[in-house]
């Protein structure tokens, strides 16, 4: 009898404000708890086959690591490593931009199961005792009303049975948009942006820094920074898609 008025409750709300794939715009069915269609769920694709071992760009010409990461450079960074549970497609691209630009918060947890799924595909990211969002500075905040990388990091954190902190790192300045930023560019423009709250907290941890989206690496690198100068043993990062 219980399931039933569930059902019957969902169909008519359904009935009511229907919803759409967020990136086909299909009807959805009125049980679908997702926000993607079967097809377009089908489209999320991983990155691969073969991807940087450190950074987790997608290797196009083969080898062990992309460029940046290639011999005595992957030494330099302080995030050890990045992985993604997807990459960057029109199916990915209209969650993230939900998401992000157009106030749809209730997508975050459809979007951190999905990358708790892929999570248990990257053994190089076990033996995390903290998750990390990475932290929006706060006129940003203001506008938008949350942090999608906070979002992101409870849902997943709760999912995965991880410890989660939202006020470890903070972000001390507004950095310039990174968009038209090359890679030493937008390192650079991460120099000194967060700063550690909670070094008790971070001190002789594997931290795991959470993101949407993950470009070059440099805001999570600016991130890793800040932890390690806390006292971090390790700090790997997981973010939703990879550009």
């Amino acid at each position: 009898m219980k399931s039933f008025l569930i059902r019957t409750g969902k169909w008519a709300l359904h009935f009511i404000f229907p919803r759409t794939c967020l990136s086909c715009g299909t009807d959805l069915p009125y049980d679908e708890d997702g926000y993607l269609c079967t097809s377009c769920r089908a489209k999320l694709a991983q990155p691969g086959p073969l991807i940087c071992k450190r950074c987790g760009k997608v290797l196009k010409s083969g080898g062990a690591h992309c460029f940046a990461c290639r011999g005595s450079k992957g030494k330099q960074y302080k995030c050890q490593l990045i992985r993604s549970a997807y990459v960057f497609n029109e199916v990915s691209r209209a969650l993230v931009h939900a998401l992000k630009y157009q106030g749809a918060d209730y997508v975050a947890h459809v979007m951190a199961h999905f990358m708790a799924e892929r999570y248990k595909e990257f053994p190089e990211l076990a033996g995390v005792d903290i998750v990390v969002p990475v932290p929006l500075f706060k006129t940003r905040y203001k506008k938008r009303g949350y942090n999608q990388s906070e979002l992101l990091a409870r849902c997943f954190a709760n999912e995965c049975l991880l410890g989660f902190s939202s006020a470890a790192l903070c972000r001390m300045r507004d950095t310039p948009s990174q968009t038209h930023l090359h890679r030493a560019e937008r390192l650079a423009n991460m120099q000194g942006a967060f700063f550690c709250m909670q070094e008790d907290l971070i001190r002789r941890k594997t931290v795991l820094l959470i993101d949407d989206v993950a470009t070059t690496g440099a805001t999570l690198e600016g991130c890793a920074q800040a932890l390690k100068k806390a006292g971090a043993k390790r700090v790997f990062a997981y973010t939703f898609v990879r550009e």
